[in-house]
């Protein structure tokens, strides 16, 4: 099967301390780890790794990042062709600080995934018209989103919207979409609720559909997932693992098994069940990409 995923690529520079330092403080102590990030990168590595033939569009600066990166999509069987470098910014680079309360603090430039633009989405069309699912996310700027959205849809190939980091969408865009797959903080920004809105999955659920007609599939962490499709509303246990070693990452693996289950025909609750799994693996293990699951690793905790 063939998917095509348009998103994002990011450096992930994270740094570990005891405390935060106050302004004009040195502070000394710490370890750093530096790794490949970005939703719409790490989805289609998770993709390639369940078996989907996969294309990528994204952008990353002519750095060292953009040459990693280039690196670990050969090394995964991505194809980076569709892949700009631009020679005006850099990368796009998350510097975490961590405290030793496990709290963190995030500052990202977007850098090169600023200067992509609809252009080249058509460029990239020809890949989107020959897939069998296009996976789209939001750490792109929302034009970019919104005419791949466009383009499959006018093409007929079916689109699965990860609405992350999430936005209001203008109204036309909805009809686009054939599966959008919100946590619940994401579906409250969707629907225009404020972020600490006490909503229950169901009036999430419902209030999306007041908008909506599509497949909806709400993730709700360690209560599984809220699937409604057709008029018929189902929950999808959650899988468990041992122990919970890193969650960064986890709805990456969980879009890019779902587009995977999708586009091999899988029956709706089947697929979602997939995508369970391949999350669940992916917080048993530190760091995103050495994280992601193989087919083995999804099947061994099906059989559970």
């Amino acid at each position: 099967m063939k998917i095509a995923v348009i998103g994002s690529y990011g450096a992930g520079l994270t740094m570990r301390v005891p405390r935060v330092p106050v302004a004009g403080e040195t502070l000394s102590g710490g370890s750093f780890a530096s790794g490949h990030g970005g939703k719409g990168s790490n989805q289609a590595v998770a993709a390639a790794r369940l078996g989907a033939q996969v294309s990528l569009l994204t952008a990353v600066g002519a750095d060292q990042f953009g040459v990693a990166a280039r690196e670990l999509w050969a090394r995964e069987g991505v194809d980076a062709a569709g892949v700009r470098t631009t020679t005006a910014s850099a990368t796009m680079v998350g510097v975490i600080l961590v405290d030793a309360d496990g709290e963190n603090r995030i500052a990202i430039a977007p850098g090169a995934l600023d200067e992509l633009t609809p252009a080249d989405v058509a460029g990239f069309a020809e890949r989107i018209a020959d897939a069998d699912l296009v996976v789209v996310s939001l750490e792109i700027p929302l034009p970019v989103a919104l005419a791949a959205l466009r383009t499959a849809h006018e093409r007929g190939v079916r689109t699965l919207l990860n609405p992350a980091p999430a936005v209001a969408l203008p109204d036309e865009a909805w009809a686009w979409i054939d599966v959008v797959t919100p946590n619940a903080s994401e579906a409250r920004v969707l629907t225009g609720r404020d972020p600490g809105d006490p909503a229950t999955g169901d009036e999430l659920v419902d209030l999306l559909r007041t908008r909506y007609a599509g497949t909806i599939v709400l993730t709700l962490g360690a209560e599984g997932a809220l699937v409604d499709h057709d008029g018929r509303r189902t929950c999808v246990d959650p899988v468990t693992v041992a122990r919970v070693v890193d969650t960064t990452g986890a709805g990456d693996a969980f879009t890019g098994a779902l587009a995977v289950a999708l586009a091999c025909g899988d029956a709706l609750t089947d697929a979602v069940r997939f995508a369970a799994a391949a999350g669940a693996h992916t917080v048993g293990v530190a760091e995103v990409i050495p994280a992601l699951p193989y087919p083995d690793d999804v099947a061994a905790l099906l059989r559970r």
